[in-house]
């Protein structure tokens, strides 16, 4: 069987009832539960979560919900362990076995069922790689231009420009290094084994396993400020989420 977790508690420091936020007269939470239930492979949506709002618009979507510990429900707490927390909680509930598990946010709205069956898809197709993920293009974001903060209060690069290649040859073009590709959140569609050996994962997101393919979008993004609704509400509009 394959299975959805959205995972999404209720406190939030940066953006405060961001899973609940609206766009476009629906929460946040609400896409990815559309798109789940949409999709022709998933047979149960599962949701972990302490807020009632949630809850309350999880069940329209008939997803059943997991109750995370105190512990999962701070800042602190890793996508990482609550997804892993929450794969152990489904696996006890179901005798089935569990062929793939796929992963969303609950501010993570940038997805639909053709992303998730596409990822489906493919691992299915590809018993080589451990997840596939979405992935969208920043090259605006390369790390060539990322700096950080010294204690004299300048700038210095974040990371040393040799890393990049011969730093003559290196120049401002966003374009020059070739494509930057992030692992953009709104989905990963897993093996249980990622979920099952969490250490041995790459980071930062652990539970995407060592081989990772990628599933191939535009602006998608996990919303965390306010300045992202914008983009939120472009990628839905051109994809024609209703």
């Amino acid at each position: 069987m394959i299975v959805a977790i959205m995972i999404g508690r209720k406190g939030s420091r940066g953006f405060p009832g961001k899973n609940t936020h609206k766009v476009l007269g629906k929460p946040l939470c609400e896409y990815p539960l559309i798109a789940a239930k949409k999709s022709k492979f998933i047979d149960k949506v599962y949701v972990a979560t302490d807020c009632d709002k949630i809850k309350k618009i999880s069940k329209k979507y008939s997803a059943e919900f997991i109750s995370r510990p105190k512990r999962l429900n701070t800042n602190k707490a890793l996508g990482d362990h609550v997804f892993e927390y929450s794969y152990k909680q489904v696996k006890k509930k179901n005798t089935k076995r569990i062929e793939l598990i796929v992963l969303l946010f609950a501010n993570a709205p940038t997805v639909n069922f053709k992303l998730i069956d596409k990822g489906i898809v493919f691992l299915k197709k590809n018993k080589y790689f451990d997840s596939a993920v979405t992935a969208s293009v920043y090259n605006m974001w390369s790390p060539l231009r990322a700096r950080k903060l010294k204690s004299d209060g300048s700038l210095e690069p974040f990371v040393n420009f040799e890393y990049f290649g011969n730093p003559k040859t290196l120049n401002c073009d966003r374009d020059s290094q070739g494509n930057v590709y992030f692992a953009d959140m709104s989905l990963s569609v897993v093996r249980p084994k990622c979920l099952e050996n969490l250490k041995n994962g790459l980071l930062p997101q652990k539970w995407m396993g060592k081989k990772i393919a990628p599933i191939f979008s535009e602006a998608g993004c996990d919303v965390d400020f306010e300045w992202q609704l914008g983009q939120v509400e472009y990628w839905l509009k051109k994809n024609k989420i209703k």
